[in-house]
């Protein structure tokens, strides 16, 4: 992924003399700009594999609707029998896993379709291990199941709508903070202005070493004589391994010549997980007729995603535009298609179900 850099001046130390006494220092700020360094590895087995943190954030997401839709059974917030919530999640996972693969193929990467190699699981799009899920076509899949699953066991597909889009902001937070652990779905650079100095909440990735095109190459080049380099390594990835192995002292020393980000993964876990609920959990505070939450959910998620959207860096995807495109465009047909749900489901003569405060009977 192409990301966007912006120039930076390598701070050099400040020299300073002793403070005469009688003069009371500030107290120290903040500390400056976080270096990355998480791996995204739980528990690790070896090279490559392990518990990733990818994986647990699904993991507990799907564990949390599990409790929530079973607890609405239980009390008479659902339609569902608790029995039957098990089978439900089943469809749920199907629905989530397989919408967001092919969204993400088809809207951001679909030269996936064409790539094959010789190792498991041979063809790209099975590739998930690699990272590429789209939410949006994760939003598609989980609808689709819910229709199916409907009308297979006569339930209304807009209550079901409705039960998962009260869990869905769990997963989705949690998903964005295992972007952030990742190190992926980088954010805008900070202006010029602010690179100097940046703030303490801005986040610097060491992979930023990497890219041919490192406008601080030859500095940074310069420090590779700080790690042992036994299998002849290229300087700039001993660095970056150092960095991810604990190196405090090499984490520093390249700090100044990276670029500071906006940690716009963990902006997004707060949309798209904290305040989206928070909205969810007010509309369904009493009963709603079924498919009103979903359309709030539509709604909800689109304008976030469209103002969170602004602080992430932008690549060219395979289809020749910038990634915003088909973020902002998607989000807006949500929110579209939330106010037609909102107004349709409003319309029907259907008894009001739910109600996190006091169920309605069902």
């Amino acid at each position: 992924m192409t990301r966007p850099r912006v120039s930076t001046v390598p701070r050099s130390p400040a020299r300073r003399s002793s403070p005469p006494r009688n003069i009371h220092l500030p107290m120290p700020t903040l500390a400056a700009a976080y270096v990355h360094d998480l791996s995204p590895f739980a528990l690790r087995f070896g090279d490559g594999f392990g518990v990733r943190w990818y994986g647990l954030a699904y993991l507990t997401g799907f564990i949390a609707g599990w409790f929530i839709l079973r607890w609405m059974a239980k009390t008479g917030r659902g339609l569902m029998k608790p029995e039957q919530v098990g089978d439900f999640m089943t469809w749920m996972v199907v629905g989530v896993l397989v919408g967001g693969r092919l969204g993400y193929v088809f809207f951001y990467s679909i030269d996936l379709l064409w790539t094959f190699s010789g190792s498991f699981p041979f063809w790209g799009v099975l590739e998930i291990h690699k990272g590429g899920m789209a939410s949006h076509g994760g939003i598609l899949g989980v609808m689709a199941a819910c229709i199916l699953y409907g009308l297979r066991n006569r339930i209304t597909p807009w209550h079901l709508v409705d039960c998962v889009a009260i869990c869905a902001p769990i997963g989705l937070g949690l998903g964005r903070i295992a972007n952030f652990v990742n190190g992926e779905l980088w954010g805008r650079p900070l202006s010029a202005e602010r690179q100097a100095d940046a703030p303490w909440w801005a986040v610097k990735y060491p992979d930023e070493m990497l890219d041919p095109d490192f406008q601080n190459g030859a500095n940074v080049d310069g420090l590779a004589t700080m790690v042992s380099n036994p299998n002849g390594e290229w300087g700039r990835q001993t660095l970056r391994d150092a960095v991810y192995t604990g190196r405090s002292d090499v984490s520093d020393a390249i700090a100044s010549y990276l670029t500071a980000y906006y940690p716009s993964q963990l902006f997004q876990a707060c949309t798209d997980g904290l305040l989206l609920f928070a909205l969810l959990a007010i509309v369904w505070w009493k009963p709603r007729k079924p498919g009103i939450i979903g359309g709030w959910f539509m709604i909800g998620y689109g304008v976030m995603r469209i103002v969170s959207e602004q602080f992430r860096a932008q690549y060219l995807t395979n289809w020749g535009v910038s990634s915003i495109w088909p973020a902002a465009g998607l989000s807006a047909v949500m929110i579209a298609i939330g106010l037609g749900m909102i107004w349709w489901c409003g319309r029907r003569n259907d008894d009001p179900i739910g109600g996190l405060r006091r169920p309605a009977t069902v």
